[in-house]
């Protein structure tokens, strides 16, 4: 059975690079445009991973992975940011919050794919 990966981006062509690169590995993908619409997507299903942007509207990824974290069913899913940002601060404060891994834009496919096959789980 595949594994299911969210995708959190208010970018749709991000969105779809990183979900065709998913889709083309084996995974399913849900896609959300932000950190609320992804919680509303959250629905008890098993989700083995989840990859979200830092700078959202609405909701932004820090303030999501803080969310998903107060959630039982998904407080152990590892969370990969996938941002622009690079600093140390950003990446602290991702980490803080919850985050596993920190890919920065512009990223290579395999990349990614390297981060999620670390991270899913089994």
């Amino acid at each position: 059975m595949a594994k299911t990966i969210l995708v959190v981006d208010d970018s749709a062509s991000l969105r779809q690079v990183v979900g065709i690169a998913l889709r083309g590995a084996g995974y399913d993908v849900i896609e959300a445009c932000d950190g609320q619409d992804a919680l509303n997507k959250l629905t008890g299903q098993k989700v083995h991973l989840m990859i979200s942007d830092v700078n959202m509207p609405n909701m932004d990824g820090i303030s999501f992975v803080k969310a998903v974290k107060q959630r039982p069913a998904y407080r152990f899913t590892p969370i990969v940011m996938l941002t622009t940002e690079s600093q140390e601060s950003k990446k602290a404060e991702g980490q803080a919050a919850g985050a596993k891994a920190w890919v920065v834009k512009p990223f290579r496919p395999e990349q990614m794919l390297g981060v999620v096959q670390k991270l899913v789980l089994p």
